[in-house]
């Protein structure tokens, strides 16, 4: 299936690895053009250049926690994009820890990074987006289902869930499309950093396989190419939906 992704751009934060990086490199592939970022310039040096450079691939190192980062990077993604036809926004998963146990300052901080730098994101980009425009966000199955010691991620990622839900709502009319993305357990750096916390990297993995009806964990790629298709022309009548990548993990509905 053509997914009508030839000549169209793409600006993705948080998308140096991991999830984002999948994306990007599923865009690419596909024949779409990509500005990503993150905050460490190396990485970003890096996973340009892994997706062929310029003309496919540009970056900037960039922090949605920085008040100032959503005008620049708007202004870099119409520099290097031309038209903008689409956003895949993600951020670092916030600090782990328990409701009775994270400190203050870290819920704060996470309100800062998870809630309030992809709203200026949003608000700086919508102006330059046309009809047929896509705003897909990298939630979590946290959205639907707590997880164990991720206390910030589960109260926080639900409230991104629903506001993009309502802005789907809000830029519908404008032909713009609104979504998320639940990825369940996939093989990212990050989850091998949870793995690793726990002291015992092989059966906490095992214990993870065992929750999920596929009974492995996801690979990069498969959710890349999830996220692609649905900011893709093709996805044209999905909007205001939230989609889990999850292997089966998530219980509810």
């Amino acid at each position: 299936m053509d997914l009508g992704l030839g000549g169209r751009g793409f600006l993705l934060t948080g998308a140096s690895r991991g999830l984002g990086f999948a994306t990007a490199r599923a865009l690419v592939d596909d024949g779409a053009r990509v500005l990503i970022s993150s905050r460490s310039a190396e990485s970003v040096d890096a996973a340009v250049a892994s997706l062929g450079g310029a003309p496919a691939a540009s970056g900037v190192s960039a922090d949605l926690a920085d008040p100032d980062a959503a005008e620049r990077l708007v202004a870099e993604a119409r520099e290097q994009l031309g038209q903008v036809d689409g956003v895949l926004i993600s951020v670092g998963g916030p600090a782990p820890g328990t409701v009775l146990s994270t400190p203050e300052d870290a819920w704060r901080a996470g309100v800062e990074s998870v809630l309030l730098g992809p709203l200026r994101l949003v608000r700086a980009l919508v102006p330059h987006l046309g009809e047929g425009a896509a705003i897909g966000f990298v939630l979590s199955i946290s959205v639907r289902q707590p997880i164990g010691h991720l206390a910030i991620s589960n109260g926080l990622r639900p409230g991104l869930a629903m506001t993009a839900k309502a802005l789907a709502d809000e830029l519908g009319p404008q032909g713009i499309r609104v979504l998320g993305l639940l990825p369940g357990t996939v093989a990212t750096d990050r989850i091998a950093e949870i793995e690793a916390a726990s002291g015992d990297p092989v059966k906490a993995r095992a214990r993870t396989e065992a929750g999920i009806p596929l009974r492995r964990v996801g690979r990069p790629e498969e959710f890349g190419r999830v996220a692609a298709f649905a900011l893709s022309p093709a996805a044209s009548y999905l909007t205001g939906v939230m989609i889990p990548v999850d292997g089966g993990m998530t219980r509810a509905l």
